[in-house]
């Protein structure tokens, strides 16, 4: 999981960043001695944790959390306990007090450990056509439904998306998109490709004992001699 530490004095940074050494699955990606700063941070960097101070210069870490996303989790690591119902209201995670206790924070990162697990997306369950997945490519969001992805492209290390009139990058391999598709519904049709049955329009032996297949919105693969025999396997009768 990777964290933030936000406090205006580096003395309590260090402390903290010392206590946090001993908990493997957290990595420190980044330290900031004000709100301003933080926030930017926070943007760029998309920690999954921020610890963070309340009493600091300029904006308070209360004000700062009011102005982030709620998609990251927040400590709040401060030597004054009066604030502890509005960090709370915040939904902040936790509520840690200077100087913070070893044991103390072990419990916070197992609680944090346990929650990660349980909301962990199954990157291993297969697919149907009726999901809709999430697809993001830059600035570009789509939610699209399974059943309208035409064809999968593989670019290097990122593998071109067809639906409708989009053609997103992400980064995937298509060996790993392969092993969540349904092979009723999605054919490896070469190490370049993964076609969606539904969308063929068109089928012709090609060279070398291949097969030439044409989608329906004009776009041509080729399938490989030894997939064009699991291909003919699969479709016979």
């Amino acid at each position: 999981m990777k964290a933030i530490i936000i406090d205006d004095e580096r003395l309590a940074r260090q402390e903290l960043k010392s206590l946090l050494a001993n908990h493997k699955d957290i990595e420190i990606i980044a330290e900031c001695a004000d709100a301003i700063d933080a926030k930017l941070k926070i943007n760029e960097l998309k920690p999954d944790i921020i610890f963070c101070d309340i009493q600091m210069p300029g904006k308070t870490g209360l004000e700062l959390v009011e102005e982030i996303s709620g998609t990251v989790d927040v400590i709040f690591v401060t030597a004054y306990d009066e604030h502890a119902i509005k960090a709370f209201e915040l939904n902040a995670f936790d509520y840690l007090l200077k100087p913070v206790q070893p044991e103390r924070l072990a419990e916070t990162i197992k609680k944090l450990a346990v929650k990660e697990t349980a909301t962990k997306p199954d990157i291993t369950t297969p697919l149907t056509e009726s999901d809709t997945i999430f697809i993001k490519d830059g600035e570009k969001c789509w939610f699209v439904k399974l059943s309208d992805i035409r064809l999968f492209e593989s670019e290097g290390n990122y593998v071109r998306v067809y639906f409708d009139s989009f053609k997103p990058l992400i980064l995937r391999s298509l060996n790993s998109l392969e092993t969540r598709l349904n092979e009723k519904q999605f054919f490896r049709a070469s190490r370049k490709h993964i076609l969606n049955f539904s969308y063929i329009d068109s089928v012709e032996s090609w060279f070398n004992g291949g097969l030439n297949v044409k989608l329906k919105d004009g776009k041509e693969v080729e399938v490989s001699r030894r997939q064009a025999v699991k291909l003919k396997d699969i479709k016979s009768l």
